[in-house]
């Protein structure tokens, strides 16, 4: 009686192409059900704001095409493929800071094209929208990244047979990124900020732990057991166990908390990241750190430590909490370069005695006049050697008297 009466009142209450029931589980489920129209799922419950936005956007829908089967496309509109994207598992199953920057996204997206019908979207008008935006390459690679994605998602739930920006590729951008944090940089900031001062503490915190300031802003005593510092990154979900090291261990000693994360406003209130990311810029300028440098660039430098320092990719990634090893050599391939050109210098110098090649090379055949010949008349005569790399041209030098 109870479903059936539930069921009565969905019904008497619904607007007007609409559909109600309630499910096994005893959810109430709701579409816009038209004649010659596709049927759309409307979220919530009728007359609210969340259904009502769904409910217009399906009832303002073109009509289905005469004839249209199993084999035919929804022909549906941006507004609602974000509608449905957000109640989908992998929207739902994003971080928190993720699903809300591509909400952000989306909603631009549903403002430009909200009523344009899916199936009407070419590769080439694609190819076009990316171009109009190439004054600012990052955006626009990210409004062509969550484009992929929704029309990945359509094809998955039949809004489209085909993914019209499959083959679109990203704009090249000719940039290495937040810079790295040199240790003549490091050396600096910290001669102006000392031990017991918060600025102090956020450095070495960015510095020893490697991990990005989101995932920093919430570290406190509580994260640090036996010399380890334990946290699960916001962004991966992934777990890092970091070992303490000296300087951050001072930089913690120096310090009174009177609240459970280390980095705090004065008043005691957490700290966003955009606000901590320009409150720290300013004590970089206090420290006299060039424009550029930003706490980003300290876990690279974390980064660049453990690369020089002859750790391998695993090693880094296990500090880190980065889950490819292609994010690991993006931010190494400098540090790894560097260590490769000194091995290459101790390998060459070992080589040879003093550094120097014991090979010259034969400028007038058996015989060259020294390069002192002209005053003291004394020939160098050259004689091969069997061992020399570079064959018979090149012979050892026998000084005669």
């Amino acid at each position: 009686m109870t479903r059936r009466w539930m069921s009565w009142k969905m019904q008497a209450k619904k607007p007007p192409y609409t559909h109600g029931f309630t499910d096994r589980y005893g959810k109430p489920r709701f579409y816009f059900r038209r004649p010659g129209y596709e049927r759309v799922a409307l979220p919530g419950t009728p007359w609210s704001e969340e259904f009502m936005n769904a409910y217009a956007v399906a009832l303002s829908g073109p009509a289905c095409p005469a004839g249209s089967g199993a084999n035919s496309v929804r022909n549906e509109d941006f507004d609602t493929l974000a509608v449905r994207y957000y109640a989908s598992a992998g929207y739902l199953q994003l971080a928190p800071a993720t699903k809300t920057r591509y909400r952000i996204e989306i909603e631009r997206l549903r403002r430009d094209y909200g009523p344009r019908a899916i199936v009407g979207l070419v590769r080439k008008e694609i190819v076009e929208m990316l171009g109009q935006r190439a004054a600012k390459p990052w955006a626009a690679n990210n409004w062509l990244r969550l484009l992929k994605r929704l029309m990945k998602f359509a094809v998955e739930i039949g809004m489209r047979r085909d993914d019209p920006t499959a083959g679109v590729a990203r704009i090249k951008v000719k940039s290495k990124g937040f810079p790295t944090w040199e240790e003549e940089h490091i050396a600096k900031y910290r001669e102006c900020h000392p031990l017991g001062t918060k600025a102090r503490l956020a450095l070495e915190l960015l510095l020893n732990t490697g991990q990005r300031r989101g995932d920093v802003l919430r570290m406190g005593r509580q994260h640090i057991r036996s010399g380890t510092l334990s946290i699960e990154q916001r962004k991966t979900g992934m777990l890092v166990q970091i070992p303490v090291m000296p300087e951050l261990e001072a930089a913690i000693d120096a310090m009174a908390f009177e609240y459970p994360t280390f980095l705090t406003t004065d008043s005691g209130k957490p700290l966003s990241g955009n606000g901590f990311g320009k409150w720290f810029r300013n004590r970089a300028d206090e420290a006299g750190i060039p424009k550029g440098y930003t706490a980003h660039g300290l876990r690279k430098a974390n980064a660049t430590r453990l690369a020089e320092a002859g750790c391998t990719e695993h090693e880094l990634m296990a500090w880190g909490g980065w889950s490819t090893l292609a994010e690991v050599q993006r931010y190494t391939k400098a540090a790894n370069r560097k260590r490769l050109a000194e091995s290459a210098r101790e390998k060459l110098e070992a080589k040879t005695s003093t550094g120097k090649p014991d090979w010259e090379v034969c400028r007038n055949g058996s015989y060259v006049q020294d390069d002192v010949g002209d005053s003291c008349g004394r020939a160098i005569q050259f004689e091969s050697h069997p061992d020399c790399p570079f064959g018979s041209m090149v012979t050892r030098g026998i000084m005669w008297p």
